[in-house]
């Protein structure tokens, strides 16, 4: 069998996007890894947001999770100072954070990496920034194959659609995410709809938030399990082909 790596910018990111993809791969007998580049917290560290993290993770069946260590970016025209104890990722030189993420690829012997589409999904700077990472510590590790997640630009815009007339705001760029034409891997994970969105309410602390992500989730996660499954149960990837190993310029 398999591992397969997932990395993804903060918690809840993994559920979200991949939970239907971990958990079938992880059914499937598949060693599953979910790394994340922060830990979702724009001050200083604390561990609420990866303790909820870990317990997504069992819900799904991974079997190991790491932290590279970076601190939220946010989202938004400002981008705060560093926190004192740990970096923001996108400050962080993408070959720095790479070489970072390409060693727990080799450790893994890792056959796959999820990571992001160009667009990050929706355009927050940390998604965009794993895309780029992800890509480089593919081809440093020699991973075979890259499956960058998103969702097609027209199933989204009906999604957005459904939240406005259920009076749940929801931001919408026509022009992020991906177009259908690019995407090569659709798969049908309605039959995980329960564990993905059990996986989304163990993000407890995002729940009980404020603004527009938290009113969403919580719209997502009171949804019955098949109604969940309509909007949820599918998940979409463009596969790649890493570039061959190449030398780091800093070794």
């Amino acid at each position: 069998m398999s591992t397969i790596v997932a990395f993804h910018a903060h918690p809840d990111d993994e559920a979200l996007l991949t939970g239907g993809t971990l958990a079938r791969a992880a059914d499937d007998g598949h060693r599953v890894v979910i790394v994340v580049a922060t830990d979702g917290v724009i001050g200083e560290s604390e561990p609420t947001r990866l303790n909820e993290l870990r317990a997504s993770a069992r819900i799904l069946g991974v079997r190991r999770v790491e932290h590279l260590g970076y601190a939220d970016s946010g989202h938004g025209p400002l981008l705060y100072p560093d926190p004192p104890d740990r970096p923001r990722f996108v400050r962080v030189p993408v070959e720095e954070a790479a070489e970072r993420l390409a060693s727990l690829l080799r450790e893994e012997s890792a056959s796959v990496l999820l990571t992001y589409d160009a667009n990050g999904g929706y355009g927050h700077r940390d998604h965009v920034r794993v895309h780029e990472v992800g890509k480089r510590a593919a081809e440093l590790a020699g991973t075979p194959a890259v499956l960058e997640a998103t969702m097609p630009r027209d199933a989204l815009a009906r999604a957005v659609r459904l939240t406005r007339l259920l009076r749940i705001p929801f931001g919408y760029d026509s022009l992020l995410y991906s177009p259908r034409s690019a995407i090569t891997h659709r798969f049908d994970l309605r039959r995980y709809a329960r564990r993905k969105q059990a996986a989304l309410a163990a993000h407890e602390s995002v729940l009980r938030g404020s603004g527009r992500s938290a009113a969403v989730f919580r719209f997502l996660v009171k949804l019955p399990a098949p109604v969940f499954g309509l909007l949820l149960g599918r998940e979409w990837y463009i596969a790649t082909v890493p570039d061959q190993p190449s030398v780091s310029p800093r070794e």
